[in-house]
């Protein structure tokens, strides 16, 4: 293999987001040589352009699995990285077939979920008075800071040996080596977690798997008369609609026939309707959903009008009490299943989260496939 190569590690991993600097992590932690190759100048993909909520405890299947190790993971980078963390999230029903659906869902998970009763939520979310009907706190969730999370992981993979070439494309992929825009490097395991541009190194693979672009209206905002800080994320009846967890609420399918038919423009929307706040007390507003082969980068005002509206009205603020700090398009991979990992090429690793839950699944993804690679079973 060192033929011809101007560099050779045991690993090499396309891809500096999230998912990639899990499996660093991983091959760090069993004594590997590791490079991770970017194509940016730094990391600005989907992986800083999300809330920074690790929705741990709305998984089910393997999601769970993943997310539950992915928690662990977040906890021990936590305490050897310093990036902020803080861990539990919230649920705010408003109407009774919501609070039906969460304690359907309580009951399932009783050492997870912990019902409070509309007191408290206000108290808790920020959310306006009368606003809430009751409510769920999600024990094992955790919210980190997505716009400095990723750079203090780098930061430390650095400090313990990983090497970084950030400005370096991947040209082709074969079993044992790259060749990048910088030199071929050779690598006895090649991971590809470059999310949804997989369609341009195995765009048969991205094919096989109906992986898409899925875009997102999203904003951060300044609150002045929050009536007191978030303390943890916050999901509404819109979120109960899309995470895996809640599906076996029998009461689910109300609250999903009354959102729909009273609120078409939404549902037109693909809402999730959700809210974190950052250590400098901004709050991140959300979000919208549109997939596509591309996402055309023209955004429409009217998906933010209807943020700002349902924010103002969440809140109990003035259409004016919220002011706009900043606007942006997340962009992550969608496909029907939740999760992508192929071997295309021998030694070649092919590794993806297609349901827009990275932060959530990602590290631990990347755990399993790190250790079913060099701990197989039966070894």
């Amino acid at each position: 293999m060192a033929k011809n190569m101007d560099q050779i590690v045991d690993v090499a991993i396309v891809g500096a987001g999230i998912v990639g600097l899990g499996h660093a992590l991983a091959a760090i932690d069993r004594g590997m040589r590791v490079l991770v190759i970017d194509r940016g100048a730094e990391q600005t993909g989907s992986s800083i352009r999300n809330f920074g909520h690790c929705c741990i405890t709305v998984q089910s299947g393997a999601a769970q699995v993943h997310a539950e190790r992915t928690r662990e993971l977040w906890l021990r980078l936590a305490e050897e990285t310093g990036l902020w963390l803080r861990e539990g999230a919230f649920v705010v029903a408003r109407a009774d077939d919501e609070l039906a659906a969460l304690r359907e869902f309580a009951a399932r998970r009783p050492a997870q979920v912990e019902e409070i009763d509309a007191d408290e939520v206000t108290a808790r979310t920020g959310v306006g008075a009368g606003i809430a009907t009751g409510g769920v706190r999600l024990l094992d969730d955790v919210q980190v800071n997505p716009r400095d999370a990723l750079a203090k992981i780098t930061a430390y993979l650095r400090s313990r040996g990983v090497e970084f070439q950030f400005q370096t494309a991947v040209r082709t992929i074969r079993t044992g080596r790259l060749h990048t825009t910088r030199g071929r490097v050779g690598a006895d395991t090649i991971v590809v977690a470059v999310n949804h541009d997989l369609d341009q190194l195995f765009p048969d693979l991205a094919a096989q798997y109906e992986v898409r672009r899925c875009g997102l209206d999203m904003l951060r905002v300044s609150i002045p008369g929050l009536r007191a800080p978030l303390e943890g994320p916050v999901l509404t009846g819109w979120s109960m609609l899309r995470y895996s967890g809640f599906a076996g609420s029998p009461s689910l399918a109300g609250v999903r026939d009354r959102l729909w038919s009273v609120h078409p423009t939404l549902a037109a929307l693909d809402l999730n309707q959700m809210y974190t706040q950052l250590p400098d007390g901004t709050v991140i507003v959300g979000d919208t959903h549109y997939r596509g082969d591309a996402i055309a980068p023209f955004q429409q005002e009217a998906a933010f009008d209807e943020l700002l509206r349902l924010a103002a009205e969440f809140f109990g603020q003035a259409p004016d009490g919220i002011r706009v700090v900043e606007r942006w398009q997340g962009v992550y991979a969608s496909a029907p299943a939740e999760f992508l990992v192929e071997s295309p090429v021998e030694g070649v690793h092919v590794v993806g989260v297609t349901t827009g839950i990275g932060m959530t699944t990602g590290l631990g993804l990347a755990d399993r496939v790190m250790a079913e690679i060099y701990e197989p079973v039966g070894a």
